[in-house]
């Protein structure tokens, strides 16, 4: 399989899992503004979602050109990644639904956290396969914004037995990090590999 047909799939799953999101924004009964307002939890939730897609699909477009090589490996890890990410509109509608309680917002982080995880697999997978020496394993580095990531997950899960907003929020802080664009990879196409 071609690294094309990897991204063509891995974005057809993506664009499959923000339709299944928003299609759980059921339009309200009444035509006045309260009756809107009473959706904000279930909105919120999907906005977030939709960021936190949108990062991962950004940046595993990226990863992939970045690389000149996919293999098994490669492949098994990304789906690794997708199945993941496929969790990422359960757990939203789940977190909006019940308007950020402990357990939904807990699972929330849960799987933000193992996306991350399936993620930093897929970069390091894809690295073995085109080298130490690559691009990829030159922009990816120490990858301190992944690790800041896991951190943060990891005390928002914790935070959400006291206050679910919060950790909210923390996710959301995650998110805003990751909305600047890390210009490593982007540099290192413009040049020859």
């Amino acid at each position: 399989m071609t690294k094309g047909r990897l991204e063509a799939f891995s974005d057809g799953v993506i664009a499959i899992l923000i339709t299944i999101m928003v299609l759980e924004l059921k339009v309200p009964h009444g035509a006045d503004w309260p009756t809107l307002w009473e959706l904000k939890d279930k909105f919120l939730s999907y906005a977030l979602s939709f960021v936190f897609l949108g990062i991962y699909w950004n940046n595993h477009h990226h990863l992939l050109q970045a690389v000149r090589h996919v293999d098994g490996r490669v492949l098994w890890a990304n789906l690794h990644l997708l199945f993941w990410l496929s969790l990422v509109s359960f757990a939203t509608g789940w977190m909006g639904e019940n308007h950020f309680a402990t357990r939904p917002v807990m699972l929330y982080g849960v799987i933000l956290l193992l996306c991350g995880v399936a993620y930093y697999i897929l970069a390091q997978v894809l690295v073995a396969v085109n080298g130490e020496d690559s691009h990829l394993a030159r922009a990816i580095g120490k990858d301190i914004k992944g690790i800041i990531s896991v951190v943060l997950y990891l005390i928002a899960v914790v935070l959400a037995f006291w206050l679910p907003v919060g950790s909210a929020v923390l996710y959301g802080a995650v998110a805003v990090m990751w909305l600047i664009p890390d210009r490593r990879i982007e540099r290192g196409l413009k040049s020859p590999p």
